[in-house]
């Protein structure tokens, strides 16, 4: 038994970095329907909802399409509206950004011997630096596997609402045989996924919104994209909020005067994200959330390794969905609970 058990464990160790290379060698297969995944969890209360008032299959996923539909609609107009208020005030925003610059780029150009054509633009000599048709060729390579992705992320959650690819099946086929056990398994996973999803959707709006009214308060150009920025941003668990007020804080720098003002902006900014991200969303989350902060950089490297920016988004969702699969079984539950977060103090009365 026990050569066994040790062979066994050398297997599990061989496999692993093999089953690591396919999942990023087959990246632009499994992070569509890792998404899909979550988009249909978001919609299979709907679907249930609708079959109960004894609503057609084709019906249920035509109104899921539709709402789908309705908000990518929405998303695209609201960057629409983003780039045509970058593109209206682009002038303006040179000029402030050059008379700024000025200050902060000559010092460093006398220290380190740096020539330039006086009286020529700071920014236009520095872009030349840039080669602009490797960026332009990243730029479409970039656009074109977001446009394939999202198609495939959309064709994979329809045929997962419409049960070809049954999850609850495949959970109980290859990883918990009892029925009872995969049924109740999957519908924890379900909700607790659900909850993530909404609460972070929420948490983030309202941190988007933040940033644009704070933008519109202090006159800060681009309200509407720095929104949408801090928006986007905040699914990046941890990292996502210190990059948006780092970088709407540099951004301001150059809008804003160095004074009270600018520390002013700076100050409401970081309490709309701290009171957002550190205090409303773990409090929303509940315990069933409760991942400490080793385990959430852990997940957040290992997989934003494999799948850059949409494996930091999923880190967390995949992570309570393994820690709930770890929890199922006696000699993995040590490990789901070394991921858990610490257990408040409770202080008993005498």
């Amino acid at each position: 038994m026990n050569e066994r058990r040790t062979t066994n464990i050398l297997l599990l160790i061989i496999a692993m970095p093999v089953v690591f290379y396919v999942l990023k060698l087959l990246s632009f297969i499994f992070i569509p329907l890792v998404f899909s995944m979550f988009i249909a969890l978001l919609f299979w209360p709907l679907v249930r909802w609708l079959r109960k008032k004894n609503t057609p299959k084709t019906i249920s996923i035509l109104i899921v399409i539709l709402i789908i539909s309705v908000f990518i609609k929405m998303s695209v107009e609201v960057i629409q509206l983003s780039s045509q208020e970058i593109l209206a005030s682009q002038n303006n925003w040179i000029e402030n950004a050059e008379s700024k610059l000025k200050h902060l780029i000559f010092p460093v150009e006398n220290y380190f011997g740096i020539e330039r054509i006086e009286g020529k633009s700071i920014i236009l000599h520095y872009i030349q630096e840039i080669d602009l048709s490797k960026t332009f060729g990243s730029t479409i390579d970039l656009i074109s596997t977001t446009t394939t992705m999202t198609l495939m992320t959309f064709f994979f959650a329809i045929l997962l609402l419409s049960e070809s690819l049954n999850i609850q099946k495949i959970l109980h086929n290859l990883v918990i045989r009892q029925q009872f056990s995969s049924v109740k398994v999957f519908m924890r996973i379900e909700k607790d996924l659900i909850k993530f999803i909404k609460v972070k959707f929420i948490i983030s709006l309202f941190t988007g919104l933040g940033f644009t009214l704070a933008c519109y308060a202090f006159d800060v150009s681009f309200p509407i994209f720095w929104g949408l920025f801090a928006f986007v941003i905040n699914f990046v668990q941890m990292i996502g909020s210190v990059i948006s007020v780092v970088c709407l804080s540099l951004f301001a720098f150059i809008e804003l005067d160095p004074t009270g003002m600018l520390l002013f902006f700076i100050l409401i900014i970081t309490l709309v994200q701290l009171i957002m991200g550190g205090v409303l969303e773990p409090i929303f989350m509940g315990k069933s959330f409760s991942i400490n902060v080793i385990t959430i950089l852990v997940m957040l490297m290992f997989w934003g390794f494999l799948w850059g920016v949409p494996g930091m988004i999923l880190c967390i969702p995949i992570t309570v969905f393994i820690k709930i699969l770890l929890e199922q079984f006696p000699k993995t539950k040590v490990i789901a609970n070394l991921m858990a977060g610490p257990e408040p103090i409770q202080f008993k009365r005498k």
